[in-house]
């Protein structure tokens, strides 16, 4: 599978996701070091420049001279070419000026809390400045151990390499980490193509299916992989269900057809011998009786096959949902099929609960059509003078309909294939029972499309006869009765 970048894809998303992520993460780490690298420095370049200023209150000496006043000895000086500085004693007198600046006049020291730095712009050059006081001793060797000085000195220095050394260290992440995006963007989308791989091999492999080739073996890679394993799993499970279906529907189609050949070949070699020679009334008679037989046999296959399409392809619609009393329509459908009962010597007994509260999500004619289906097997193939029964029980959430006959069960190799169409356990088709082999498929459907479940089990034993089947329908309660339904006491 040819692999690309589209905007729209996972990978795309993912690289364009992590690269966003990165770049948001250089731009935290530029942002970062520049404050760092400025605190450290200009936390440095604060040191330096009160070394400086202690520097000149250490060149400020006694003058000698009978007004007992301080001068700045410029000989003990080694300011660095640019810094500015001047020193002022306590009444305002100028003591000594750096000679590259014209000064700001006398101040005053700021005392704590204070900030003694001050920014100020020289010569078209921005300064940082520090402000400090000291006292110098003068005539210490005087009575009284001398007199005290009070000294003001303002010291500046320029910031300009300061800040050069700042963007410069800034500069170096800011390009490393562009180094590193540039870096890890085709890393980062090699990455995910190799980690994407069993992805596309899992679509190529599903893209072969189709209705002539079901073959679907996933790769390993695919099934090993956890967040793969689900959807492999999920795509085995559709494109079986897909198979089973088609399977099903080429197995029905070939039924049918061969069911309507049938029915329609018989009536056909019908009318034809009796167009072969002159008939007598009676004959005649005889023989439309029988096209009559086989006619009707045709109409039963059909309206099955149409009730089974009907009831499969039925949408489920935004209206009121269907319900019905699951045991009155039991006891209608007894009552219906008793004559029936009766000719062939079995009784029919039904068992059903008075209080509980019956109502199934099921149509009220696909509800007869159900349990007509269930009784009418049971009747049919049930020996004389034996008893059908009919238990219906409530559970928690649902309706548990048991229907058990006597007769010779089914065998075990027929079991697993009543509820498909078509189906009957005498290989031959032969039509004693007068069945078409798709009532247990209708039946089948309409408990499916209520969210319901249908089993039948038989045991056939030479030595045990006469232990019939039984038929298991458990068909959940109606909206409206799960919701009025009263919770158990604890």
């Amino acid at each position: 599978m040819k692999y690309s970048l589209h905007p729209r894809s996972i990978a795309f998303r993912l690289i364009v996701a992590v690269l966003a992520v990165e770049l948001l993460s250089a731009v935290l780490v530029v942002f970062l070091s520049f404050g760092y690298e400025r605190h450290t420095h200009f936390h440095a370049f604060d040191v330096l420049l009160f070394g400086h200023a202690d520097a000149i209150l250490g060149a400020v000496q006694d003058a000698e001279d009978a007004q007992d006043n301080l001068m700045l000895v410029k000989a003990d000086l080694h300011v660095p070419p640019g810094d500015i500085y001047e020193v002022y004693d306590a009444s305002g007198r100028l003591l000594g000026r750096s000679a590259n600046w014209q000064g700001v006049g006398p101040f005053t020291a700021p005392q704590p809390p204070h900030n003694p730095f001050s920014e100020m712009t020289v010569n078209g050059r921005e300064y940082r400045v520090v402000r400090i006081h000291g006292s110098r001793l003068v005539d210490p060797g005087r009575p009284g151990g001398g007199t005290q000085r009070q000294v003001a000195i303002l010291y500046g220095a320029p910031t300009y390499y300061v800040w050069k050394t700042i963007f410069g260290t800034v500069e170096f992440y800011a390009g490393g980490s562009l180094l590193l995006l540039l870096v890890t963007g085709p890393l980062i989308a090699w990455l995910l193509h190799r980690g994407l791989l069993p992805l596309r091999q899992l679509a190529a492999l599903a893209s072969k299916v189709s209705v002539d080739a079901w073959q679907f073996s996933p790769p390993e890679s695919a099934r090993t992989t956890p967040e793969l394993a689900p959807l492999t799993h999920a795509i085995e499970s559709v494109l079986q269900r897909l198979e089973r279906s088609f399977m099903q529907q080429r197995a029905f189609v070939s039924d049918a057809a061969h069911e309507l050949k049938t029915a329609v070949a018989v009536v056909k070699s019908s009318l034809q011998l009796l167009g072969m020679k002159s008939r007598s009334v009676e004959e005649y008679k005889a023989g439309l009786e029988r096209c009559l037989a086989d006619s009707l046999r045709l109409e039963e296959i059909v309206a099955n096959m149409l009730a089974l399409a009907r009831v499969e392809n039925a949408a489920s619609g935004s209206g009121p949902q269907p319900a019905v009393d699951l045991a009155a329509c039991l006891r209608r459908t007894v009552a219906q099929l008793a004559t029936i009962a009766a000719l062939r010597g079995v009784q029919v007994e039904v068992a059903v609960p008075l209080s509980a509260d019956c109502r199934v999500p099921i149509d009220e004619e696909d509800c007869c059509t159900l349990l007509s289906n269930l009784l009418l097997n049971a009747i049919q193939h049930s020996p004389a003078r034996s008893i059908v029964e009919a238990r219906l029980t409530s559970e928690t959430g649902a309706v548990v309909l048991e229907i058990q006959d006597h007769g010779d069960g089914i065998g075990p190799e027929a079991l697993p294939h009543v509820f498909d169409r078509f189906y009957r356990g005498d290989p031959s088709r032969t039509r004693s029972t007068g069945g078409t082999g798709l009532g247990l498929a209708i039946c089948k459907a309409i408990v499916q499309r209520a969210g319901g479940s249908i089993n039948l089990a038989s045991q056939p034993d030479s030595n045990l006869p006469n232990r019939g089947t039984a038929v298991t329908l458990r068909l959940p309660l109606a909206k409206e009765t799960a919701a009025n339904r009263p919770a158990p006491s604890a």
